[in-house]
């Protein structure tokens, strides 16, 4: 009776702090609660892996049902996609893509995040972690780094809940994720939380979680503050920039009067933004809904606009060639007019259902508003590379929306010699909901990693200038018109992170797979020590 008491307060305790640590995410302005709201995690996960009559099946059930709640409590924005008539949906259909999204990205995150708890589960029950206890947390943490990792892989992985992003309003604390990538910010929350709860269940071993906690944090946060005031140099070049934000939402874009309207309220930001002194001017994701190749007029504007504006603009557009490839691209029109359609960066990293239709034959027999969900019509073509632009200023990387998302790929960039990172965008989708924060957060990330200042231009918004330590020096908010200017850095000293990568992903895994090796010895030295869950009858 006892046991059973127990399991049920376990699952209370999973939930409360998968809630509540997404809402940091959500609200990063609490971002500071991070460091303490995975405490009931932990604390449930510990008491669960005490229970005798825990198996690996239900250690992973009680897994996968803590990351789907976390993913459901982040993804609550996707509401805002009703209702999607500009791609030809009616209400229902509309309806019922949303909710599929709403409730069917969870679950492709918490499939693999169930794992977590699994592994975890099988760890602790072996004569290893009763000899060394305080291995636990860090496993924990480790654990928690590898599922962040895989959420980067495969269609399905969509690295959105990243612990590090609720730091986004405490930049100090975010500043190592130069030295080995924001995998190890999360790896830094978890240990805080784990040690935290560990501290609070075992009393006896409270003064050393405690701090062991207080060292992880202090030393994280001493770091981020010498990092941030430390001087820049001063022979780094800078540029003048220019963000423009036309506030021309997807509904709108594909009417009957979207080119003119385009063109006026695009033009007329880019001329004001180019009298305030801006010699690089951006624009959002597909400016433009028909093929820059195939369109002469719209050419024909962008180059007399940059020779009357004395400017470079960097031009979001798609560029269509029938029956070969259909990309999403970003353009370049330098001050004497010229468009080189022969160079172009193209969008790496393709939204499913958005962009491109995944297992096509499936989703249609499934679900088959899905296998219409594209305002372009047909599946595009993803970039092979960077592609930078190298201008007169230096070597400018391009990303576009969901490329920032994925950390290779702005390490791609850098390394391929970009000394500034330029965002295009459209978040026109999501208007004035978390996603679009959530997004903005994802570009300055990217900055503090790849030690790069970084602009980005979004069709409603998020627009802004990031500096290389992740502050937004230029800013224009959501659902407004406008633009901004600002100087940027261009800069070419790599941070540790561009020269490592992911290695800290892999220290994890090896750590990991250390544990599981020394468990195993301890297993077959001491089989009597095993609980009776742990041998092959009853795994699952």
């Amino acid at each position: 009776m006892k046991t059973k008491t127990q399991s049920r307060g376990i699952l209370p305790l999973l939930l409360c702090g998968a809630v509540f640590t997404a809402l940091t995410l959500v609200f990063p302005q609490a971002g500071l609660l991070q460091w303490f709201t995975m405490i009931p995690l932990a604390a449930g996960l510990f008491r669960l892996c005490e229970s005798p009559i825990l198996t690996l099946r239900r250690a992973y059930g009680y897994g996968f049902l803590t990351v789907y709640v976390y993913y459901l409590v982040l993804y609550h924005w996707i509401v805002n996609l009703y209702p999607l008539d500009f791609v030809g949906l009616d209400n229902a259909a509309s309806a019922a893509v949303v909710a599929v999204g709403w409730f069917g990205l969870p679950l492709l995150q918490a499939i693999p995040g169930g794992l977590i708890f699994l592994l975890f589960a099988a760890l602790s029950k072996t004569p290893l972690f009763d000899r060394a206890p305080l291995l636990r947390p860090f496993a924990l943490s480790a654990l928690w780094v590898l599922f962040e990792w895989s959420s980067t892989l495969g269609w399905t992985g969509v690295p959105w809940g990243r612990l590090a992003l609720g730091q986004i309003e405490c930049l100090p604390l975010l500043q190592s994720a130069s030295l080995f990538g924001s995998y190890f910010i999360t790896f830094l929350i978890v240990a805080v939380n784990a040690l935290l709860a560990y501290a609070i269940l075992y009393n006896m071993r409270a003064s050393v979680c405690g701090l062991l906690a207080s060292i992880l944090f202090c030393s994280n946060f001493v770091f981020g503050i010498l990092s941030m005031n430390l001087p820049s140099r001063t022979d780094a070049e800078t540029l003048r920039v220019a963000v423009v934000q036309g506030n021309i939402d997807s509904h709108e874009k594909w009417g009957p009067d979207s080119v003119q309207t385009t063109r006026e309220r695009y033009g007329e930001l880019t001329r004001r933004a180019a009298e305030q002194g801006a010699d690089l001017i951006v624009w959002p994701e597909t400016v433009f809904p028909s093929p820059l190749n195939h369109s002469a007029t719209t050419r024909i504007f962008l180059s007399e606009l940059a020779q009357e504006c004395n400017v470079t603009l960097l031009v979001g557009s798609t560029y269509y060639v029938k029956d070969e490839s259909n990309y999403n691209a970003l353009f370049i029109v330098t001050p004497d007019g010229a468009i080189d359609l022969d160079h172009f960066y193209a969008k790496r990293h393709l939204v499913p259902f958005g962009e491109y239709v995944p297992m096509r034959d499936v989703i249609m027999t499934l679900v088959p508003p899905l296998a219409n969900l594209s305002a372009l019509g047909e599946d595009l073509t993803p970039g092979e590379d960077s592609a930078n632009f190298e201008t007169a200023w230096g070597s400018i990387g391009a990303l576009i929306c969901f490329d920032s998302i994925y950390e290779t790929l702005a390490l791609d960039s850098v390394r391929d010699g970009a000394d500034l990172l330029v965002l295009s965008s459209n978040d026109s989708w999501f208007y004035d909901s978390a996603g679009i924060y959530q997004h903005q957060a994802q570009a300055q990330l990217r900055a503090i990693e790849t030690g790069r200042d970084l602009v980005r231009a979004g069709n409603t918004g998020i627009s802004s200038a990031v500096t290389a330590k992740g502050e937004c020096i230029a800013w224009i908010d959501p659902l407004t018109e406008g633009y901004a200017v600002a100087d940027v850095s261009l800069r070419s000293t790599d941070t540790l992170y561009v020269c490592v990568g992911n290695l800290f992903v892999y220290l994890c895994a090896a750590f990991c797979l250390l544990l599981l090796g020394a468990g195993y010895v301890q297993k077959r030295r001491y089989p009597h020590a095993l609980p009776r869950f742990c041998r092959s009858d009853r795994l699952f």
